[in-house]
């Protein structure tokens, strides 16, 4: 069911080599963790395509004082229902020290982090094609799919321990049930713990659909 030409058809950006080792390992994945049916399967294609575009990426944390206001107002913004949002002074001092002092402080003490100075932050960001974030799902990640992912977090940036990581991911999270229910909202929430990005997924929802015939 999972071809290169399906992902071409919901990214059309996609690079030959890409689609080609993508669609792989994403297939087999999907075997593996009951991603059976077209509607599961164009559901979580959709999510794969806005978080990493079918490629294992590491999370890229450069941002602007100004964007860390924008993403996590009640954290970086000096007021979090003003608009537009101004940073304060901790998102100015977290811009200027980079992308590992972000994750340290932003991930800081959740999903099994450390404190800020224990590196956990960044160590444990997003990575992978879904990407996973946080030092215990990536520890239970890994005992699922058998890789030490907390040991080796970077082995997040291979195709096939990526395909895998998305899938025991997503139905662990119980996202098969929310795409059989064709519920956007609760898979995007279930991805992505809010709605960022709900537009640009539904169309890439859409795409996955039309080619898979639904």
């Amino acid at each position: 069911m999972i071809t290169p030409d399906l992902l071409w058809a919901v990214r059309t950006d996609l690079d030959v080599t890409s689609a080609q080792t993508t669609a792989l390992k994403l297939a087999a994945a999907a075997l593996r963790f009951d991603i059976s049916s077209r509607l599961r399967v164009a559901h979580w294609l959709a999510q794969l395509a806005h978080e990493s575009g079918f490629r294992p990426v590491a999370e890229n944390l450069n941002y602007t004082a100004q964007r860390l206001a924008e993403v996590w107002p009640y954290r970086y913004a000096v007021d979090p229902h003003a608009a537009p949002k101004a940073p304060n002074t901790l998102a100015r001092r977290l811009a200027d020290a980079g992308p590992a002092a972000i994750a340290n402080n932003c991930y800081a003490g959740r999903n099994g982090n450390g404190p800020e100075a224990s590196g956990d932050g960044y160590r444990f960001r997003g990575r992978g094609l879904i990407q996973t974030t946080g030092r215990a799902n990536y520890r239970r990640s890994g005992r699922e799919i058998g890789f030490d992912l907390e040991g080796q977090p970077d082995l997040l940036l291979q195709y096939g321990v990526a395909a895998l990581d998305a899938a025991a991911y997503w139905r662990r999270r119980g996202l098969n049930e929310a795409a059989d229910r064709d519920d956007l909202s609760a898979v995007t929430r279930g991805v992505n713990g809010r709605l960022n990005g709900l537009q640009e997924r539904a169309v890439y929802l859409q795409r996955a659909k039309k080619a898979l015939g639904i």
